[in-house]
């Protein structure tokens, strides 16, 4: 039984823990994997290749689903609580990145599988270990958070706009541009012009509605980065936050790196959060 738990615990290590020598191996032949499988994916998309290599392209296939299967599977019952693995982001992840080939021998998908399978690179985020991004990842979260009202308020303004210039667009054009046909015609020029994608199928051609045109654009060059202003603004605010949030508490001195174990003035150790 012991020994049992051993191999289980060792198994464990080399599919969950990157830091020993054989689970960085098995990584790396995995990141090896799915780029290989992503490039068979992206050139079978390309028709003249996939006919001229059909088998190829099918025993490829078959042979990264089997790999995949097979590490899922090992994954799902040498984890230590398989049920969260399974519906958590990375086994959810995991499952895709096998099910489209088991899809298709049922017929299920056809083509729109290759979709589903290229998602495949989100497998990538395992083993790149973006976690050690987290934090600047929850830092982004809560300065969106933080800063939702202004930017809700801010699209509001940006609505209003946006239904005003075509509806002043309809008036002035309707009658010699038919392109603009009614008023939600207006507001979708008006939205393409204000965020300066400019697609060119609709534009105005009277003088007037010309210069107005002129004026939405360069409003959209100013509008654009009003949103970004909000975030950044957040964002520091919330790195200062967290910045004087690590004080030490026999000097008062603030300002230590939130991984900063011992105080930079004092060199006391400093607390740590719960």
């Amino acid at each position: 039984m012991r020994q049992r738990n051993l191999q289980e615990s060792k198994n464990y290590r080399i599919l969950f823990d990157t830091t020993t020598p054989s689970g960085h191996k098995i990584e790396i032949i995995l990141m090896v994997a799915i780029l290989l499988s992503l490039v068979a994916v992206s050139l079978e998309s390309v028709q003249s290749v996939k006919d001229q290599y059909p088998a190829v392209f099918y025993y490829a296939e078959w042979g990264f689903t089997i790999l995949f299967t097979v590490e899922y599977l090992l994954r799902v019952f040498t984890a230590k609580n398989p049920k969260s693995y399974i519906f958590s982001f990375y086994g959810l992840i995991d499952l895709v990145a096998i099910l489209p080939s088991f899809l298709g021998l049922f017929s299920i998908g056809g083509n729109d599988l290759l979709v589903v399978r290229s998602l495949r690179l989100l497998r990538v985020f395992r083993i790149l270990k973006l976690g050690k991004y987290v934090s600047a990842s929850n830092l982004l979260v809560e300065s969106l958070k933080a800063s939702m009202s202004k930017i809700l308020a801010f699209l509001f303004f940006v609505m209003i706009i946006v239904i005003i210039n075509g509806a002043v667009l309809y008036a002035i054009e309707s009658e010699t541009n038919p392109s603009f046909s009614s008023i939600p015609r207006g507001i979708y020029w008006a939205i393409v012009t204000l965020t300066t994608v400019g697609y060119g199928d609709i534009y105005p051609q009277t003088s007037l509605g010309q210069f107005l045109a002129a004026a939405v654009m360069l409003l959209g060059y100013a509008i654009l980065v009003v949103p970004t202003g909000i975030v950044s603004a957040e964002m520091v605010n919330k790195s200062k936050e967290d910045f004087n949030k690590n004080f030490c508490t026999y000097c008062k001195e603030k300002g230590h790196e939130k991984d900063a174990n011992f105080c930079k003035k004092c060199g006391e150790k400093l607390p740590k959060e719960e």
